[in-house]
């Protein structure tokens, strides 16, 4: 059996090195050096390789053995087909659980859009797309479905990075205003409109790699 603390040391080098590239501060293109990195995480090789191997499976660094691994290119197409899974796993979130939400979990998502354009009038992209995160995550909590969440997990990044370079305060200022609606439907619960909703919200961000280019 696997040991607690090197499951750990890997899940820390995996989430250091996936929202490095998110966040484009390793950038498209750019050559990954295991033993670097692991310098600069203050890991050891094996966990920051095991991330490595987990992020080329996830189409966030491409490797060829014995010649080099990088970060991917930004590819449109890719966004628009993990942003189609995306929202097919949050349209099922939220028809599954709107009906059986408490007051709680409403106010948590109030709470979270509050934040979320409070960032965004600020320019802080990190802590908009956070607060976007945690106000869709009160919905995928709630269905109790770990094979949804993990998949929402997994293809997320994807969009995330390509939802950064485009980000701007019209897109936000749509946000806000159909996150309101998201959570008038949930607070009413009217599962058929907050599923709605939240394939409006999801699908536009599959049209963010309407350019046919990759970055």
């Amino acid at each position: 059996m696997e040991r607690v603390h090197r499951r750990l040391l890997r899940e820390t080098a995996y989430e250091a090195i996936r929202d490095a590239v998110v966040r484009g501060d390793l950038a498209p293109g750019a050559a990954v050096n295991s033993a670097e990195l692991a310098d600069r995480l203050g890991l050891s090789r094996a966990p920051v390789r095991d991330a490595l191997a987990r992020l080329a499976d996830e189409g966030l660094v491409e490797t060829k053995p014995q010649s080099y691994t990088r970060v991917t290119r930004v590819a449109p197409s890719e966004v628009r087909d993990a942003a189609a899974v995306v929202r097919a796993m949050h349209e099922l979130a939220a028809s599954a659980t709107v009906g059986a939400l408490g007051a709680d979990e409403i106010a948590r998502m109030r709470a979270a859009n509050e934040r979320f354009e409070a960032a965004a009038r600020a320019g802080d992209i990190d802590a908009a797309l956070a607060a976007d995160d945690d106000l869709h995550g009160v919905l995928v909590r709630a269905s109790g479905n770990r094979a949804l969440a993990a998949t929402i997990e997994r293809y997320t990044p994807l969009i995330r990075r390509l939802e950064r370079l485009q980000f701007g305060r019209d897109h936000a200022r749509r946000s806000v205003e159909r996150h309101d609606d998201l959570i008038a439907a949930c607070a009413a619960g009217d599962a058929a409109t907050a599923t709605e909703m939240t394939g409006l919200i999801w699908r536009s961000l599959e049209h963010l790699g309407d350019d046919d280019h990759d970055h």
